[in-house]
């Protein structure tokens, strides 16, 4: 029984880690490539590490592939950002199909400054008042 288990997790990462592999050769853009990639990637790492902890049984494996999971889990939502971060102030064009540009309003390309929408407020949540000069100058 514990065999038919182990074959469906690691049949089952195997298979999301394929997915993730056709998604980044058949997306359109770096955004929907780096989600694909993130997503599937490492929930297809994690079933397989589950499989592995099934199929070997020992504690020393177990916390090992508990330790891959949760850094997989971690860094990945970490880098992908990162990388749409890079790529969209780098200046890659996005998929004429996006419908919503979130940063478009927020981000100076000539200066590469992405105001967060927080700029003048205290630690209440409150507007300070600050004059214009003092904001053109951050």
């Amino acid at each position: 029984m514990i065999e038919i288990l182990v074959s469906i997790f690691l049949l089952s990462g195997a298979s999301l880690g394929l997915l993730a592999a056709i998604g980044i050769i058949r997306l359109p853009d770096l955004l929907t490539r780096m989600h694909a990639s993130t997503k599937s990637g490492a929930l297809g790492t994690a079933m397989i590490m589950v499989g592995v902890m099934l199929a070997f049984m020992e504690p020393v494996v177990t916390f090992r592939a508990f330790a891959i999971i949760m850094f997989i889990m971690i860094t990945s939502p970490v880098a992908a950002h990162v990388i749409a971060r890079a790529g969209y102030f780098v200046g890659v064009s996005l998929w004429d199909g996006t419908v919503k540009d979130m940063l478009k309003e927020s981000y100076d390309p000539e200066s590469h400054y992405l105001r967060s929408g927080f700029e003048g407020m205290d630690d209440d949540g409150e507007t300070d008042d600050m004059d214009e000069s003092e904001d053109q100058a951050r």
